[in-house]
């Protein structure tokens, strides 16, 4: 006589569907971690909860699937944290590059608006004697020099202006951009709580 319990048809069945379920779980975790890798979603955003569905109840002959997960997540973790390093490191080398270029055309103009105002200085300390006759021609002339340089020294200063707050601007976004660097490292840096 056999002494052996043959389990009833129906417990089974139940326990086959167990695991043909479970397997397909592990199955879609598994293409899902391998998509995912693929495509590089990490930098986009974490995994999405459906990459992440526990399977169902487990016997004592089920795999786990939480091992798989958990790698995943801590290389997508790594990922996404040196993508963003690279981008926050990428935008701040452009705005550094940007405000040390405002700071040389602002040099520029601050010394070619100090050149012209020496320039007019001199001419006008060459006030010619009052008491020579001009002509009609050169009157006309030294009018219109005279009205040229002070509409290029209008211009020069509001250049001068303009690239001052240029400048400013650049400095702002550059301080905006430290910001949002040490956003992340704060956030990397606190122990994560889960």
């Amino acid at each position: 006589m056999n002494t052996a319990t043959i389990p009833e048809p129906r417990t089974a069945a139940a326990l086959a569907a167990r695991r043909r379920s479970t397997e397909t779980a592990l199955k879609r975790i598994h293409e899902a971690i391998t998509r995912l890798r693929r495509e590089k979603a990490q930098a986009a955003s974490p995994p999405s909860p459906a990459a992440r569905t526990s399977p169902a109840p487990s016997s004592t002959t089920t795999p786990k699937p939480e091992p798989a997960v958990a790698a995943a997540l801590a290389e997508a973790g790594e990922r996404r944290s040196q993508i963003l390093a690279d981008q926050d490191d990428e935008r701040e080398a452009t705005w550094r590059e940007r405000a040390l270029n405002a700071e040389d055309v602002l040099k520029a103009a601050t010394a070619e608006i100090l050149s012209q105002r020496t320039r007019i200085g001199e001419l006008l300390g060459q006030v010619p004697d009052l008491q020579a006759e001009r002509t009609e021609e050169a009157i006309q002339r030294i009018t219109t020099e005279n009205t040229t340089r002070k509409q290029r020294v209008r211009r020069l200063t509001a250049d001068n202006r303009t690239l001052d707050e240029r400048l400013k601007a650049a400095r702002s976004n550059l301080r905006f951009q430290d910001r949002r660097v040490a956003d992340p490292e704060a956030r990397i840096a606190e122990p994560s709580s889960g």
